[in-house]
Formats: structure tokens, sequence, C-alpha cells
């Protein structure tokens, strides 16, 4: 794994339909490995779809997928005192980003998100959940008039860029989900194939799967593999099924989450491969959440999935943390599936 390339990534602004920079950073990194000018192809919707020649052709047609998009708010309205009223891009935490600095509108302007102040809240609202609407974001403007000058509706507010290796084997950083991912695919980009092979690079994955529904509906792949990140709920009053998975696990092979229920001989042949290469595992110990595969096993004639994640703590936060000894198993179980699936009796 490319560590200083993930950081770059993370680095990147682009939540759901504003992947603009994202988008180009990967296609400067496709133009680089000079592919054949037919190898590259961006659809309406901004998904980078590219086919790489491998040393055999491919008798089953195998698509690689990650997702460019990263969770943010969105600017609503401007009050009155200049502060911006937001909603969220993908599922946020309302009681994560209080107090979090951000980067507002297309020339980052920083920013904090702002609550009422505890010592103003009754009884009951010191005792609910923060919710969305009651928060809002400062960037020190004084009148509405001022902030309009600098910020409108629809403008994006990001978590802002955090990337830093922690403690041990430890990266920190916003927009593991899917950065993470989409590493993984130029990785495998960069290497000679031993089969013909599809790479998906889409958008709009945190707000309804819209990139990765289209973008398998244009290749028609017959196996799918989505490279991810989900959750890891290890932590302290967590037990049981509900910790998910655990950092320093290994990869995560989901056999079932909350929409798609995973390809059995594809989940079989994944397993076996992590033995055979001693490879560290792990599967999802709750059956919650959901990823692109959800929509590519619905493409065409069907699609026959997998997701392969790196466990991940405080997903959708503004701050995530994954094991880099993680990230590079669930890199040597993408490599070891090229063939795997090419070669097995599926």
């Amino acid at each position: 794994m490319n560590l200083s390339e993930l950081k770059t990534l993370c680095s990147l602004y682009g939540t759901s339909g504003r992947e603009h920079d994202v988008r180009n950073y990967i296609l400067q990194a496709l133009q680089e490995m000079q592919l054949p000018e037919d190898a590259v192809k961006i659809d309406r919707l901004g998904n980078v779809l590219v086919h790489k020649k491998g040393a055999k052709p491919a008798e089953k047609r195998v698509l690689f997928s990650a997702h460019m998009d990263e969770v943010a708010l969105m600017v609503t309205q401007i009050h009155g005192d200049g502060t911006l009223g937001f909603d969220m891009v993908g599922g946020v935490n309302a009681a994560a980003v209080i107090g979090r600095q951000v980067a507002v509108g297309k020339n980052h302007i920083p920013g904090v998100i702002g609550c009422k102040p505890i010592h103003l809240m009754s009884k009951s609202e010191r005792s609910k959940p923060a919710e969305m609407h009651s928060l809002y974001c400062d960037i020190g403007t004084l009148s509405k008039e001022e902030t309009e000058q600098q910020v409108h509706p629809g403008d994006v507010i990001y978590f802002c860029e955090n990337a830093e290796e922690i403690g041990k084997d430890t990266l920190l950083s916003k927009a593991i989900d899917d950065r993470f991912g989409c590493e993984i695919l130029l990785t495998l980009l960069r290497q000679d194939l031993p089969y013909d092979t599809d790479f998906a690079f889409v958008v709009q994955e945190e707000v309804g799967l819209r990139g990765a529904a289209v973008a398998a509906r244009s290749i028609s792949p017959e196996f799918a593999i989505v490279l991810e990140a989900t959750t890891a709920a290890d932590i302290p009053g967590s037990e049981g099924a509900d910790r998910v998975c655990s950092l320093g696990g290994g990869a995560v092979i989901s056999f079932m989450d909350g929409r798609t229920i995973y390809d059995k001989a594809l989940y079989d042949l994944a397993v076996s491969v992590c033995e055979q290469q001693q490879i560290p595992w792990q599967t999802k110990t709750k059956i919650a959440g959901g990823n692109d595969a959800g929509a590519i096993q619905n493409a065409g004639d069907g699609v026959r999935v997998l997701a392969v994640s790196v466990p991940c703590r405080y997903l959708h936060a503004p701050c995530s943390l994954i094991r880099l000894s993680d990230a590079e198993a669930c890199e040597k179980i993408a490599c070891a599936l090229i063939p795997a699936i090419q070669e097995a009796a599926l």
C-alpha cells in the first residue's frame, strides 16, 4: 500500500456530486500509467471506468469498485447573524461534528460547528441527542450580508484535512471511507495483472449507491469486488456481535449486511485464499450497514458480489482510525482474487 498516496487521497475534498478533485487526481494517476486511450472512460454521472488488459484474456468479467465521495455537510440557509444552517450529505452523527473545525465552500473558508451553549440548555435538552437542525456553522462574519458575499446555499462544508499516523500501525484521517478503496484500485492498476480486469471509481455512494448502479449497468460484470471501509465498534462498552469487527483483526469479508447477501461461493473462495496465503481476515458479526454491492448486484442479469473492507473506527465522523496492517491485508486479498476468480469453478 502506498501510504503517502492514501494520505493525499484522504486530504482531498469531494463529497457526493462534488467528487471533482478526487476524480482529477485519479485521472492524473491513470495518465501516468500510460494506459491505452480507450481504456479509461468517464460516464455522464462522473464515474471513472477503467479496463486493463492482463497477461491473459478473462473468461469471466470481473469488476473491482470503490467510491470517491465522502460524507460532508451542505449549506441550506444563512441566518441573520451570518451563521450557516446546514444538513448532512450522507449519514453523519450530529454529536460528532459539534466544535469541529471545517472548510466551507469552494474557497475552503475556515469555520467551526456550533451549538447552543450547555448552560443555556434545559434539563430535557441536555438529555436528548444533538440534532442537525439545532447546529450552525460560524465562519466569523457579523451579518447575513457579509456571509452572502462568501457563501451560498448549496455550498459544501467539509471536515478539515487531518491525515496523520498516530500510535502504532494506525492512520487517523477524514474520508478513509472510501479513499482507502480508491488507493487499493490504483495499486492494482499499477501492477501487471494476470487477467483482463475492470475497475470503477464511482460517485455518490453516500447518498444511495447511485454511481455504482450506473457503472455496473455499463460494464455488465459477472462478478464484482467492492473495496470499502466498514464500522469497527471495538470500543469500551461494546460486546459480542455489536462490536461488528475489530481493528488489528485483518480484512473484513462480509457474508451479509443490511443491503446485501453476498455470493456464498465468492465468500468461500476469499476465505480459502486467506487461509492458503496466511492473510489475516475476519467477518462482520452484525448484520448492518451496506455499500455499493447492494446496487451492483441488481445490474443487468445480476452480478455475484463480494465486499472486502478495512475495519474503521468512527466511520462517517471528522476523524476515523484504521490499522495499516488491516489495509495491507485487504490489498493482498484483492490481488489474490484476480487470478483466483478466473481459475476457480464458480
